[in-house]
C-alpha cells in the first residue's frame, strides 16, 4: 500500500481526503463539546458560582467527547451510524434531523469538507511520509482551535499546550541542516515558541498601558508559541503580518456592513491558525518572493 501511494500520488491524496472527511466529523464533536467540558469543569472547582446560571445548561451524567451517543440538539434524538456519515448524510436528510425535522447547520458539513481539503492539500504539498503526517496532525488542530474561538473566544488549553510541545519535539528529529523538511532545528522551535509568545504578550501589555483594556486573551499568545514551535522563528514575521491584515480587514468589513459594535471582541485565533497554515505549506516561498522583490 504504501509503494502504492509514493507511485501514486492522486491515490494518496483521495484517501487521505476520505480519512480526513471523518475524522472532520469527530472534529465537530470537539468543537460541541470541548467548550462544554470546560465549562463544567470550572464550575465543578469554583462552587462558589453555583448561584450563576450557566451560558448553557450542563449535562449531569457523563460527558465527555465519547459519551454520550451525539444527539439533535432539537429533539435529543440519538444519531443513527447511517446519519452520521460526513456530508452524504447531510445531503441524503436535506439538512434537516429524520426525527423532528429541524435544520441541522450547514456547518458541520462545511466543517468536515474544511478538514478534508485542507488534509488533502498537506498530502499534496509533503506527500508520502512522516512530514504529511505531522502537517494534517497540525490541520486538525489548527480547524477546531478556529471555530472554537470563533464560538466562544476560547482557545482550549488542552489542544494548543500539546500542539506547541509536539512542535518541540518534533525538532528532535530534524535532519541535516540547510534541508528543506517540516522538522526545523531545535534551537529555531525553542526560539520561535519564545518569541511567538512574548511578541504577542507585548503587544498585550503594551496595549493595555496605553488604553487600560485588553486587546486579546492569553490563548492567542499560546497559538503563536505553538506555530513558532512548529515553524520555527523566522516565519513568525510572515504570519503575524497575514493574520494582522486580514483581522483588520475582516473587522472593517464587519463594522460597515453588519454594523459589528467596536466594543465587542472579534476573536484573533482564526486568523493566526489561518496564516498559521500557509506558513507551513509555502512560508517559505512567501518570505522568498517577499525579499526578491524588496532587493
Amino acid at each position: 500500500m504504501l509503494e502504492l501511494f509514493t507511485q501514486s500520488a492522486p491515490a494518496f491524496i483521495a484517501v487521505v481526503f476520505a480519512i480526513a472527511l471523518v475524522i472532520g466529523s469527530f472534529l465537530n464533536v470537539v468543537i460541541y463539546r470541548l467548550p462544554l467540558m470546560m465549562e463544567r469543569e470550572w464550575r465543578e472547582q469554583c462552587e462558589e458560582l453555583g448561584k450563576t446560571p450557566p451560558l448553557q445548561e450542563m449535562p449531569e451524567d457523563r460527558f465527555d467527547l465519547i459519551v454520550p451517543r451525539s444527539r439533535c440538539p432539537s429533539c435529543g434524538q440519538a444519531i443513527k451510524a447511517w446519519q452520521n456519515i460526513p456530508v452524504i448524510s447531510y445531503l441524503i436528510l436535506g439538512g434537516k434531523c429524520a426525527n423532528c425535522k429541524e435544520s441541522i447547520s450547514a456547518r458541520y458539513p462545511l466543517v468536515e469538507l474544511l478538514a478534508a481539503l485542507l488534509a488533502a492539500a498537506c498530502a499534496w504539498r509533503f506527500g508520502v511520509g512522516w512530514e504529511s503526517a505531522m502537517a494534517i496532525i497540525m490541520t486538525f488542530a489548527l480547524v477546531t482551535i478556529s471555530v472554537i474561538d470563533a464560538d466562544t473566544q476560547l482557545i482550549p488549553d488542552s489542544i494548543v499546550l500539546p500542539l506547541m510541545w509536539i512542535g518541540l519535539l518534533m525538532s528532535l528529529f530534524h535532519p541535516v541542516a540547510g534541508s528543506e523538511t517540516l522538522f526545523i532545528a531545535p534551537r529555531d522551535a525553542i526560539v520561535g515558541a519564545t518569541a511567538g509568545y512574548l511578541s504577542l504578550w507585548g503587544v498585550y501589555q503594551l496595549f493595555k498601558l496605553v488604553t487600560g483594556k485588553e486587546g486579546m486573551g492569553y490563548g492567542d499568545f499560546k497559538l503563536l508559541a505553538a506555530l513558532g514551535a512548529w515553524l520555527g522563528w523566522q516565519q513568525l514575521p510572515v504570519i503575524i503580518l497575514m493574520s494582522a491584515v486580514v483581522g483588520a480587514i475582516v473587522g472593517i468589513g464587519m463594522m460597515v456592513f453588519k454594523r459589528h459594535e467596536r466594543s465587542v471582541p472579534i476573536p484573533f485565533g482564526p486568523y493566526l491558525a489561518g496564516a498559521g497554515w500557509i506558513a507551513m505549506l509555502w512560508g517559505d516561498a512567501i518570505m522568498n518572493t517577499y525579499l526578491d522583490l524588496m532587493i
